[in-house]
């Protein structure tokens, strides 16, 4: 995961995905995932949503990329 996103506790991580992008991860992620063992939540904050993100202690926070093409 750390080489699609920001990890932002231990074994939570924050990515801004395309739907492209995130089919991506979990082709790779559905290769080593052990589902006897193992668990990958996803959770997708609508536009609506995002601004009211808060964020207590340290931590960065991690913007939308100013420019995407898709």
């Amino acid at each position: 995961m750390e080489s699609v996103g920001q990890r932002v506790q231990y074994s939570v991580f924050k990515a801004w995905l395309t739907e492209t992008e995130l089919q991506k991860v979990l082709k790779r992620v559905k290769k080593v995932l052990n589902e006897k063992e193992d668990s990958l939540r996803i959770y997708r904050l609508c536009e609506a949503c995002r601004p009211k993100v808060q964020t207590l202690g340290v931590g960065l926070v991690v913007e939308p990329p100013g420019l995407m093409i898709v």
